[in-house]
């Protein structure tokens, strides 16, 4: 793996990036990882879960390596390597689009119709120091195919439990794709997402990666699940949207 620099973590960062832990084998690990903590880099002073990934390190001074990201405020499984074929193996797979996500989200209403595919083109833009996606036309300048897959588990009148696939691996493709067809997820101020649901503060963005099946480096696929944070299921109960999936 990459020669880095150590980062130097408390006994609680040690604590709490190892309480994570959902799987893990000679290959690879697997996290859940808490909304509001960055994958890599970013802006904020804070450490990134790639930092508190130096929690295991080896006598060597090798350490697993993030083979994907997720975004800041989304929780769930994110999967590291733990040696240089791993993620050498891991890294193509992912370019051969090999990796299936699935995701659990909150939104105010059911989308119409309750499953189906979204296909719309998306486009990075800068706006100040932030970066945003907007769906464009097919033929603009710069747009990226997109589709992502939709099914929604539980719905009423006071908000829906969807089930969200993204076939393609574009930035915030799933945030956008749903504001798209005007079922913006809950928390999420960037795209148009109600602060609210049944009545009650959505405390973050309502986003959660649930489940990842890959291909395993010594043989056949795994599925990798992160069970869902407190505040995400307490959220969807308290709107009436109790669904085996939430556990």
């Amino acid at each position: 793996m990459k020669a880095r620099t150590a980062v130097a973590l408390t006994e609680a960062e040690i604590a709490a990036v190892r309480s994570w832990v959902v799987h893990e084998d000679a290959h690879l690990i697997a996290f859940n990882k808490p909304s509001g903590l960055s994958s890599q880099g970013g802006r904020i002073q804070a450490h990134t879960l790639d930092d508190l990934l130096w929690a295991f390190a080896r006598s060597n001074g090798k350490r697993p390596e993030l083979v994907h990201r997720l975004d800041r405020d989304t929780s769930g499984v994110i999967v590291a390597a733990k040696t240089k074929p791993a993620a050498g193996f891991l890294g193509k797979a992912l370019q051969a689009k090999r990796l299936q996500k699935t995701y659990l989200a909150l939104v105010s209403a059911a989308p119409e119709p309750r499953a189906g595919t979204i296909d719309a083109a998306l486009r990075r833009e800068e706006i100040g120091r932030e970066s945003y996606m907007r769906v464009v036309a097919p033929d603009a300048d710069g747009a990226q195919v997109s589709t992502s897959r939709y099914r929604t588990l539980a719905a009423n009148d006071q908000g829906a439990l969807v089930e969200l696939q993204p076939l393609t691996g574009r930035m915030h493709q799933l945030r956008v794709h749903m504001a798209h067809v005007g079922r913006p997820l809950a928390g999420d101020v960037r795209y148009g997402g109600a602060l609210t649901l049944a009545g009650r503060a959505a405390p973050r963005l309502m986003l959660h990666a649930a489940a990842l099946d890959l291909p395993h480096p010594e043989d056949g696929r795994i599925t990798v699940r992160a069970p869902v944070p407190d505040d995400f299921a307490d959220l969807a109960r308290a709107a009436g949207l109790a669904h085996p999936a939430l556990g």
